[in-house]
């Protein structure tokens, strides 16, 4: 199983249950030895079952759970963009409730359902702040996060690029590295030793005489490590088909990619934020 971005993906219960009905299949086979002739071949005249008859995790299950979330998402975002003093109390809800989602050992459709929900209040509400300062980021973000997904999603299809064992392990040491750094950052602003909005991430860097904020290069490896991060869920998803597993995992892979696509649309927006700021 591959690692991804999230620590939902690492759990070690996720993807690797069999589905419920492998006993019930066991429990069947073993009555057909009472069963007639005719009823055998009425058996054996049936369309074999499908994963939805046994169970399994279909890649239509995760889509539809997937799209359930996003509207969610979408739902709150509206709220959030309508309310933006919401930002803060749906930031935190959203903490919280991806938390106990990422370290539940059986997925629960309506904390991540709700965890969607809250996402999308944060989201929306900071969203509206910053378009309110430079107006058009909002979409602009929405277009980006959607190109970015779907080239990463054809990438992935046509298999150029994949999760491979030596890329995870500097993916896991990039993303180190750039929790370190938010860290620091949010520090540093909350304690008022940078007085700039964006903290480090406003400050000018000089490549090639060219000024360039810091926050831009930031923000450009941070996507990068998000799209990486999706290529890395559908590894895990596509495995998890692969092997059957249970099909209530399909909410774990959902919530999974909700994760993951929140995180490229925040910094998405940032980005372009700091680039209009730069202006």
């Amino acid at each position: 199983m591959a690692l991804g971005g999230n620590p939902v993906f690492n759990n070690p219960n996720v993807f690797r249950k069999a589905p419920q009905g492998s006993a019930a299949g066991s429990a069947v086979l073993a009555g057909q030895s009472q069963l007639s002739s005719e009823q055998l071949q009425d058996l054996y005249n049936r369309p074999s079952a499908g994963p939805a008859q046994t169970g399994r995790m279909t890649y239509d299950d995760v889509i539809m759970k997937t799209l359930a979330c996003l509207v969610l998402v979408l739902a709150g975002a509206v709220v959030g963009w309508m309310v933006p003093a919401l930002m803060v109390p749906g930031m935190v809800v959203g903490l919280v409730l991806g938390l106990v989602n990422s370290f539940k050992r059986e997925p629960s459709k309506g904390l991540i359902l709700a965890y969607s929900a809250a996402e999308g209040v944060f989201v929306g509400a900071l969203s509206m702040v910053i378009d309110s300062r430079y107006p058009g980021v909002a979409p602009q973000a929405v277009l980006g996060t959607v190109c970015v997904f779907a080239v990463t999603l054809a990438l992935f299809k046509s298999g150029k690029v994949r999760a491979t064992p030596k890329a995870m392990k500097f993916f896991l040491i990039a993303m180190l590295g750039y929790l370190v750094f938010s860290l620091v950052n949010l520090g540093l602003v909350m304690f008022g030793v940078l007085d700039n909005q964006w903290g480090m991430r406003g400050m000018d860097i000089s490549i090639m005489g060219i000024s360039i904020p810091l926050g831009v290069l930031i923000g450009l490896v941070a996507i990068g490590l998000a799209a990486f991060s999706l290529i890395m869920d559908f590894t895990s998803i596509e495995e998890g088909v692969r092997a059957g597993v249970d099909a209530r995992f399909a909410w774990t892979a959902a919530f999974g990619l909700t994760v993951t696509l929140v995180w490229l649309y925040v910094e998405i927006l940032r980005v372009l934020a700091i680039l209009r700021g730069n202006d």
